[in-house]
């Protein structure tokens, strides 16, 4: 009996296409790393219709804040609850909304940690989609924070002389500065070593910012040295920002202020995070 040997098929010469495998071209164009993002950010909205929980945050907050702060306060501060809401709605507002950005960088040290930015990497997609995805989604958890902090405020009286036009102009204002604090938590969330990480950290820089704010009591009613800080404090720009423009219909010198400084924010912690994410993936 003859054993027939196998030829082993001739290899390719050395430095042609075939001697090693390649890597995908990840290139993308920006028209498909739009495309991309939006089909991350359509991720992140699937999550949260598969666990709703998520929202506990920017549904039962917003509500349960502005009954407390508004009947437990106002007597005290105003002198009665309808004189005190032009004051602590806007607060309530800027508080919930700004504290609900940190979510993002939470959430993103979480996926990296699960692994899921490991098959992202697999995938024929832009490398930035999932981070841009990620922060575009958020926005939608910023926008139910805003509704439902105005509507709560509606139905305890408030009634803002500026009208529903500026109170949603007010409204897109503090989503916007969300948004350029969500680069912050979106960088902490890449370098972090761990989800409670960045929400320890997060919530030790975000407690004092808007509680030592004008946003619950005026600044004059706080110790000179006190006051200094509260007005110094990018918060507080933001809050009297939504109280003229909601209030008053008028843009005065803090919305100036408050878009200077949500830009600034995005300059700087953007690249950043960018860089630190490109450099994980």
């Amino acid at each position: 009996m003859t054993t027939v040997i196998p030829t082993p098929a001739p290899s390719a010469p050395p430095g042609s296409a075939q001697s090693f495998p390649t890597a995908p071209d990840n290139r993308v164009s920006v028209a498909q790393t739009v495309r991309n993002s939006l089909s991350m950010a359509w991720r992140g909205l699937l999550k949260v219709r598969r666990t709703p929980e998520q929202l506990f945050d920017v549904t039962l907050q917003p509500i349960l804040f502005t009954l407390m702060f508004t009947y437990i306060f106002g007597g005290a501060i105003s002198g009665d609850i309808s004189s005190y809401l032009p004051i602590v709605i806007p607060g309530i507002l800027v508080q919930t909304v700004i504290t609900t950005s940190v979510v993002t960088g939470v959430q993103l040290r979480e996926d990296m940690d699960k692994g899921v930015f490991d098959r992202f990497k697999s995938l024929p997609i832009a490398r930035i989609a999932p981070l841009a995805g990620a922060l575009l989604a958020d926005t939608l958890r910023y926008a139910i924070a805003t509704t439902l902090t105005f509507v709560t405020g509606y139905v305890l009286g408030y009634r803002p002389d500026g009208g529903i036009g500026f109170v949603i102009v007010a409204g897109l204002l503090v989503i916007a500065c969300a948004w350029a604090l969500s680069w912050i938590w979106a960088f902490f969330g890449v370098v972090a070593r761990t989800a409670s990480s960045v929400q320890g950290i997060s919530m030790m820089v975000m407690f004092p910012l808007t509680f030592l704010s004008n946003a619950f009591v005026p600044a004059s009613s706080l110790p000179g040295w006190l006051q200094a800080f509260v007005r110094f404090n990018p918060v507080s720009h933001l809050v009297s920002a939504v109280r003229s423009i909601a209030g008053n219909g008028q843009f005065d010198i803090n919305v100036v202020w408050a878009l200077v400084g949500a830009a600034a924010v995005v300059a700087f912690f953007a690249p950043l995070a960018v860089r630190a994410y490109m450099r994980k993936v």
